[in-house]
């Protein structure tokens, strides 16, 4: 691998994983033609990766229009290709888009690396749907000429936003299907990394922009000044809640909504997207919020997972038992708070309506946020505090207290490495709380985790190396302090440790 491609550019910030597949997915050198899908949620970095890529080998990059219809975009495409060429813009008269395939990998065939990316592919599939089926076509012949020793083949990489277009590309009987090497799904920044981006000195501040924009890298250059650190109130009102700003929650989620082609009824999914917003994490509990059936609402449920918009996750511990949430933080904070008071806010009422909304903001989005943190925390850094090292799968579950008549919810749950999820009898890592009220934990909340504890292992589960972590927004009682540093089987994480201080 030369030198120029395997460092990744200074500007590129994390991405070593994401930069070091596609430096090798370029490196290959097969002559046959390859190909790679690199899909994400808009805001990810997606775009500013692949162009710093394709700048770093002399790639040809290209990117589709939404509001642009077939015949200038063929003719656009064909510019920028004659462009690559050294010839001028206008000089390919280029009729139909195998026409502009071919000569556009055959141009940067050219190059030691020959890269060509086509950026926001689902934008041409909307007025061109036959692309996938030419590019089959190209792929296939570009197989049976390829000579051995005569230089790497072209690499083409098709990137999109629309996750469920992006995804359909290889399933079933579609045309690319089985001939893409990488399948690359760029997610955002975990919460450390994302902290860092920002440069947020205080730890609690950078939770609460976390909280609300999550770890979408894309968000700092619009939301950056006036900076978090400088008064997180005064940067929400006049970020989230400025409908000004290109950041403004209102308009950003009517976007995001829309890069999915088989949204329409808009008002069906903003219903959905609230009652789960309001804590309904199940079929029946979001078709009885919204007063229909749990038929009605399993489709756009569909549509919703497969775009990234929600996330469904099993009960660790009880099968049949899915657990629906909103995956991303803006459209959490769209729904809960600034939909509600949508006029107000349009208004000049920023200020007004984020004072009253901060009940709501602490009960249904810090509080459930800093829970999604702490489980994120057990399954990436965890691991050297507990005795068994890395853990296997985490997520919730609820417990049967039959003599009590009550079932205790478990934030935090991580079966040991190996074990299967709903399986009987399995081995216990990890059992945990995380609250984000102004309260500091006691003694109290450990006899909960250990009356849970309790319960499973009369229930059959394996817990003798079970590990009972409380997550704490504001820290720990002393004497539960103390007994931390005398007990191997509790482990106390607060805000600071949860950031890595």
């Amino acid at each position: 691998m030369e030198k120029s491609l395997s460092v990744k550019p200074d500007d590129v910030v994390d991405r070593d994983r994401e930069w070091g597949l596609l430096a090798e997915f370029l490196s290959d050198p097969d002559p046959a033609m390859r190909l790679g899908i690199v899909s994400g949620r808009r805001r990810h970095g997606k775009s500013y990766l692949l162009q710093a890529l394709s700048e770093q080998v002399g790639g040809l990059y290209v990117t589709a229009v939404r509001e642009e219809g077939r015949l200038p975009a063929i003719q656009r495409f064909s510019d920028a290709v004659a462009t690559h060429a050294g010839l001028r813009p206008g000089s390919l008269r280029l009729t139909d888009w195998r026409d502009v395939l071919s000569n556009a990998l055959d141009v940067t065939a050219r190059s030691v690396h020959p890269l060509l990316v086509i950026d926001e592919l689902p934008y041409l599939l909307q007025h061109s749907p036959e692309i996938p089926g030419l590019l089959q076509q190209l792929y296939d012949e570009r197989q049976r000429g390829a000579r051995r020793g005569a230089g790497p083949g072209p690499r083409l990489i098709l990137c999109g936003s629309a996750m469920s277009v992006m995804h359909e590309l290889l399933s079933g009987t579609k045309p690319l299907r089985g001939r893409a090497v990488v399948d690359l799904r760029l997610g955002a920044f975990d919460y450390r990394d994302s902290r860092d981006f920002w440069q947020i000195t205080d730890p609690l501040t950078a939770l609460k922009v976390h909280a609300v924009l999550g770890g979408a890298p894309g968000y700092r250059p619009v939301a950056g000044r006036p900076h978090p650190d400088d008064g997180f109130d005064a940067w929400l009102t006049r970020t989230l809640l400025d409908p000004g700003r290109a950041v403004y929650s209102r308009t950003e989620t009517e976007y995001l909504l829309r890069e999915d082609p088989r949204i329409t009824q808009h008002t069906l999914y903003y219903d959905i997207l609230t009652a789960i917003a309001n804590g309904a994490s199940t079929p029946s509990k979001i078709g009885a919020a919204l007063e229909r059936p749990r038929n009605a609402v399993a489709h756009p449920l569909g549509v919703l997972e497969s775009t990234g918009y929600i996330r469904r996750e099993q009960d660790i511990l009880r099968s049949k038992h899915p657990v629906i949430t909103l995956a991303d933080p803006v459209i959490r904070f769209n729904q809960l708070v600034t939909l509600p008071q949508a006029a107000a806010v349009e208004q000049g009422f920023a200020e007004q309506v984020w004072r009253q909304a901060a009940p709501t903001f602490n009960s249904k989005i810090l509080g459930p946020h800093f829970e999604d943190l702490a489980r994120d925390f057990t399954r990436r850094y965890a691991h050297p505090l507990l005795p068994g090292g890395l853990p296997g799968l985490v997520g919730t579950t609820e417990v049967a207290d039959q003599a009590a008549r009550t079932k205790h919810e478990v934030d935090v749950i991580a079966l040991a490495a190996g074990e299967r999820p709903q399986a009987p009898r399995a081995r216990i890592a990890v059992l945990g709380e995380a609250k984000a009220t102004a309260a500091r934990r006691g003694t109290g909340d450990l006899e909960r985790l250990e009356r849970i504890r309790a319960l499973l292992t009369d229930q059959g589960y394996d817990t003798a190396a079970t590990t009972l972590a409380l997550y704490s927004l504001h820290g720990f009682y002393p004497d539960l302090v103390d007994l931390a540093n005398r007990r191997d089987d509790l482990l106390l994480v607060d805000l600071p440790a949860l950031y890595g201080s």
